[in-house]
């Protein structure tokens, strides 16, 4: 496992050692003891996984303090878009965001700091989407900011994509207040 970029303050892009042969592959997702050098603070403590279609977005998504979660994403099925923007007021990456391919053929997991709001856009039918998340979910902390916020600047490659109805009433982040 290796550290190959470091975009954003505290996010990292990993890149394990995938050894195949003509069985198939094999790759550690996680081990505790990389993830301590990164981050000592960071224990994971909950697995979430979704499928969706192409042309899904999920996002952008974050839970507030006490909530607030660190994830380790990955994509096991299929590929998507993965987006991540810095919505901690004191950072100098504040409103800042990095985007990636993550699929199932390129292997990458992508670690998520606490005080970024995260989202994804599918860009293969059925794939299955991966978070380790170093709190539990708690429905009264969860919040966001809207997917196509211009001051966001982001080009999801998605013109029409589905959202959920709650994903569709977010604000934008030049109204919205950070937890963080």
């Amino acid at each position: 496992m290796q550290i190959i970029d470091e975009p954003l303050n505290g996010l990292f892009v990993i890149e394990p050692n995938v050894f195949k042969d003509s069985r198939g592959y094999f790759f550690e997702s996680y081990r505790v003891d990389f993830f301590g050098q990164l981050d000592q603070e960071t224990h994971f403590i909950q697995d979430n996984q979704s499928l969706s279609q192409a042309g899904i977005l999920r996002g952008l998504h974050f839970q507030a303090p006490p909530f607030a979660q660190a994830k380790l994403v990955r994509v096991i099925k299929g590929s998507v878009l993965d987006v991540v923007v810095d919505i901690r007021k004191e950072s100098p990456t504040f409103g800042k965001h990095f985007k990636i391919e993550l699929s199932e053929s390129n292997f990458l997991s992508l670690y998520i700091p606490v005080g970024f709001a995260h989202g994804f856009y599918t860009l293969q039918n059925d794939t299955i989407f991966n978070y380790k998340c170093s709190n539990y979910y708690n429905k009264e902390s969860e919040g966001g900011i809207a997917w196509n916020c211009p001051h966001l600047k982001i080009d999801w490659q998605a013109t029409d994509p589905v959202l959920s109805q709650k994903d569709i009433i977010l604000p934008n982040f030049d109204i919205f207040d950070s937890p963080f």
